[in-house]
């Protein structure tokens, strides 16, 4: 049975409603219902964890077998284990493929303290419990046991009732074995889970470190003092410097290209103000432009004033007819004109 609170929706309307489920969780991904977990998954010492593996009946070993069929009659416990420094998302997708290997998986994540950590691997970032609570945290969690062992016995798998274990595939080692798990891959216990490329504790650490003067600047920035962050006084008052240094530059490069895009615009309204006064110009002076339109009105004004056209009165008198002939009386004898 599962010791942790659970409500199950589903991307259908009409799937089953929060608060209830049915079947075993590789049924509902098949029905395209997600798990959502309400609480975070109880460390091994409490009450729920208790519960949940006091259920389990250890004397009946579940082999790889039953447990990819999905027909191992209960949950298949599967065991993951690390540091889990600075959980990041390479973590939790190791998880993801520790929590999927089989259906129906109840999983538990070991996680190392401080002192075996520091004595084995080295210091760390966050202390235990935030790397508990970190893990605590994550979705594909059911269970967290601090204290967690370097190289996992029989008593401890036997306490925890563990079937399987999941850890990527590359040897893991320590100071008496060149792999902490060949044991439990000579048994058929072993279950491998792939790395993410391209992310890690180390790279992430690795990254701060080359940027370290600016995340020094930020913080002192943001009210850290000098001790907080391990600077000496000489270094705070240069790194503030530079800060100021870095934030003048920053002001100049912003006005630089605020006046350089002033700069296009007013080279660009300048090109569509010419474009605009060529083709004014050509509209006035053209052939058919305003200019020539008015100097032939008015040429046309100056002839009609100089040759103005005939009066009606004498158009109407005149006519084809000749000129009638005129006449003289002749000098005879006679009065007969």
């Amino acid at each position: 049975m599962s010791s942790r609170k659970r409500s199950w929706s589903s991307g259908d309307e009409d799937g089953a409603q929060e608060g209830t489920s049915s079947g075993t969780p590789a049924k509902r991904r098949q029905q395209g219902k997600r798990e959502t977990c309400c609480s975070p998954a109880p460390l091994a010492t409490d009450p729920l964890a208790k519960i949940e593996r006091d259920s389990v009946d250890y004397s009946i070993r579940i082999t790889k077998q039953m447990a990819e069929s999905g027909k191992a009659g209960r949950s298949v416990r599967v065991y993951a284990d690390g540091i889990y420094d600075m959980f990041h998302s390479g973590h939790a997708r190791q998880l993801m493929q520790a929590k999927a290997v089989f259906p129906n998986v109840y999983l538990i994540v070991g996680v190392c303290n401080d002192e075996l950590t520091h004595a084995r691997k080295g210091r760390t970032v966050m202390n235990e419990k935030e790397r508990y609570e970190a893990l605590r945290h994550c979705r594909y969690v059911d269970e967290v046991v601090t204290d967690a062992p370097w190289s996992l016995t029989d008593e401890y798998l036997n306490y925890h009732k563990i079937d399987f274990v999941a850890h990527d595939d590359i040897p893991y080692g320590a100071t008496d074995a060149d792999d902490v798990y060949s044991h439990i891959k000579a048994r058929g216990m072993f279950v491998a889970t792939q790395r993410t490329e391209g992310i890690s504790t180390t790279d992430v650490i690795a990254r701060i470190i080359k940027d370290y003067d600016m995340y020094v600047r930020r913080n002192l920035e943001r009210g850290y003092t000098a001790k907080e962050l391990n600077v000496s006084y000489m270094r705070e008052k240069k790194l503030l410097l530079q800060e100021k240094v870095d934030k003048v530059k920053a002001k100049k490069d912003e006005i630089i290209e605020k006046w350089t895009d002033r700069r296009d615009e007013m080279i660009q309204k300048w090109e569509d103000k010419s474009r605009e006064f060529v083709g004014n110009f050509l509209d006035m002076f053209s052939r058919d432009g305003a200019i020539n339109q008015w100097w032939n009105d008015k040429k046309e004004a100056v002839v009609r004033a100089i040759s103005p056209p005939a009066s009606p009165g004498s158009m109407d008198d005149s006519d084809d007819s000749p000129p009638p002939r005129k006449r003289f009386a002749v000098a005879t004898g006679s009065d007969t004109p």
